[in-house]
């Protein structure tokens, strides 16, 4: 897909004159302006944006930045471009030449590497200490690939948003004096009658659509040249399509392009002007490089001009990620968001599309900015997070949540945290307030799983030590308990955290878990598997798929049924077992 300065760089080769000819063929190739597939299918749309382009001209010259960030000096000038191509800088934006089908461009999606959280002995670590994690993002991600046949990487896999992408239950709170409650339950493990699993579950109270604050939202959307296909910009214009008609008077809704540079396409408008709103939505076509640093900066600067005081104030992102020209530094951009949300302005990121999609760095901001990230992989995932959750997407109701456990030595032999590999906190973080966490939106619920090996237990994963010290002092807490439970959260607004804790006792262990831990535990075995499948004893893909099957319990949107398909056919993609309870040969590797 030729960039201009492609072209340039094709046509700038005076030594040879074969070069030379082809050169001037891209450049005529460069001086066409194809329309787009999307404007091509709505004639209406291309009409309304060629009466409006003077008017929307006038708009991004008015709002384009003259500063630039100090640690992002602006991109050099593109070379002249000859005089077909001198249009508007809203015009510019405008979809290239579409790539032919026989290049096939190089997977280039990034991954943060992870490790699988280690056993830890009791008596050698008996604290264990992480943030919250609300994002789904992965959970999407993996099923798109799933549906394309493609085998995905394990680092892909995060087993908190497998398990943080369904609804489990869990009990409400009773008011809003503590902004969510906290349960628990304790049950044999399903691959190992030896151990056993504690859910730690917590579920935020709910807020009516139309009772939330007034909202200051900018929409930062990413309209390069790298999200053409369908499944990146046209995709996002149906998703945010999909949140304006939720949209009130008392909002307020910007919206920031950047692709090589970056404008104001909509200036901070009332939110009941849907068909403004929508109409500047659907004007968007795509083309340039991908100037994310630069549309950050104008996004949180439009985002201080209308900020709403004691509103919601949300910079929502939807990108694939490639930011490729201007700020590329993500430790930079990382700062920009830690200052802007001190300041009160978060940051949520929507992912699209593939082959070049940075989950990496689309995670890492929003858990920054005090965010949500999620995956858009079809409409209905759009709806789901954009209206469905939208309270939850939008509305912060506890900042900073910690949880902390603290296993009894003398109950518990060893333990292991279900994912959260990236939360993971020192002990000494946990009082301290100044150490981010994550944060929980109105109605939004964690789940998180610890595998226990009771004391006594056959089936300990740690040998014993050789040089074990025996004369330890005995615990001092009470025989009763397996563990103490607490939770450090903050009130919006608020720079003080408070503080929860409860027991939890030995005599809460089930005799068999409920049908939501039940399925929960087959979600954790669903990632895990996807992993390498290398903590689930006898489990195998058989016996997981078995399982959530079983207790698919209320589905009203069909969305555990639909995991147990993507089972099957992860099953397939990794060459599941040929018996059941056989070891499976290379499952899970990258």
């Amino acid at each position: 897909m030729p960039s201009h300065h492609a072209c340039f760089h094709a046509f700038a080769r005076p030594r040879l004159p074969l070069a030379c000819a082809l050169g001037a063929l891209l450049l005529a190739g460069c001086q066409s302006t194809p329309t787009s597939p999307v404007a091509a299918g709505d004639a209406a749309a291309a009409q309304r944006a060629a009466k409006s382009e003077p008017e929307a001209a006038a708009l991004l010259a008015e709002a384009r930045p003259t500063d630039s960030l100090a640690y992002a000096p602006p991109p050099p000038p593109p070379p002249a471009a000859p005089a077909a191509m001198s249009t508007p800088a809203l015009r510019a934006m405008v979809m290239p030449a579409p790539m032919p089908e026989s290049a096939q461009p190089a997977n280039t999606e990034r991954y943060e590497h992870r490790s699988d959280n280690p056993v830890h002995r009791t008596v050698d670590q008996p604290v264990s200490t992480f943030s919250i994690d609300v994002d789904t993002g992965s959970y999407s991600n993996v099923r798109r690939m799933l549906r394309q046949g493609v085998r995905p990487p394990a680092d892909a896999v995060r087993a908190e948003e497998f398990l943080n992408y369904f609804d489990y239950q869990h009990p409400a709170p009773v008011d809003r004096d503590t902004p969510f409650r906290v349960s628990t339950e304790l049950a044999p493990a399903p691959w190992d009658a030896q151990r056993q699993l504690l859910l730690v579950g917590i579920k935020g109270y709910d807020v009516p659509k139309a009772t939330l604050p007034p909202t200051n939202l900018v929409f930062l959307l990413d309209t390069s040249g790298s999200m053409a296909s369908p499944d990146k910009l046209p995709l996002l214009k149906q998703a945010f399509a999909q949140l304006v008609p939720q949209l009130r008077a008392q909002d307020r809704v910007s919206i920031v392009v950047y692709a090589g540079s970056a404008g104001l396409v909509l200036p901070a408008t009332p939110g009941d002007r849907h068909a403004q709103i929508l109409a500047a939505l659907d004007r968007l076509e795509a083309g340039g490089s991908t100037n994310g640093g630069e549309g950050i900066a104008l996004a949180y600067r439009q985002a201080r001009q209308s900020f709403i005081a004691g509103g919601v104030n949300r910079v929502i992102l939807a990108t694939d990620g490639d930011f490729n020209v201007g700020t590329t530094d993500q430790q930079a951009l990382e700062t920009l968001v830690s200052d802007q949300r001190q300041h009160g302005i978060a940051l949520s990121t929507l992912g699209f599309g593939q082959g070049n999609y940075n989950d990496a760095m689309a995670e890492q901001l929003a858990d920054i900015g005090d965010g949500h990230h999620a995956y858009i992989d079809t409409l209905q995932e759009a709806r789901k997070v954009l209206v469905e959750q939208m309270q939850a997407t939008l509305l912060t109701i506890a900042r900073d949540v910690k949880i902390q456990v603290e296993f009894n030595p003398a109950a518990v032999a060893e333990y292991r945290l279900i994912g959260y590999e990236n939360r993971v906190l020192r002990e000494e973080d946990f009082a301290n307030d100044r150490v981010d966490a994550g944060d929980i939106g109105a109605g939004h619920q964690v789940t998180a799983l610890y595998e226990i090996t009771p004391v006594g237990a056959a089936s300990r994963q740690l040998p014993a030590r050789r040089y074990a010290v025996t004369g330890r002092m005995p615990p001092t807490g009470k025989a009763d308990e397996l563990a103490h439970l607490r939770l450090r959260y903050k009130q919006p607004g608020q720079q003080r955290s408070r503080l929860i804790q409860t027991p939890i006792l030995t005599s809460s262990l089930k005799p068999q878990a409920s049908g939501q831990l039940q399925f929960a535990a087959s979600v954790a075995a669903y990632a895990d598997l996807l992993r390498g499948g290398t903590h689930l004893g006898s489990w195998h893909w058989n016996e997981a798929i078995d399982s959530a099957r079983a207790h698919l319990g209320s589905d009203p949107y069909g969305l555990r049924q639909e995991m147990v398909e993507l089972m099957q056919q992860a099953r397939q993609l990794t060459q599941a077992e040929p018996e059941r309870g056989e070891p499976v040969a290379g499952l899970g590797q990258p």
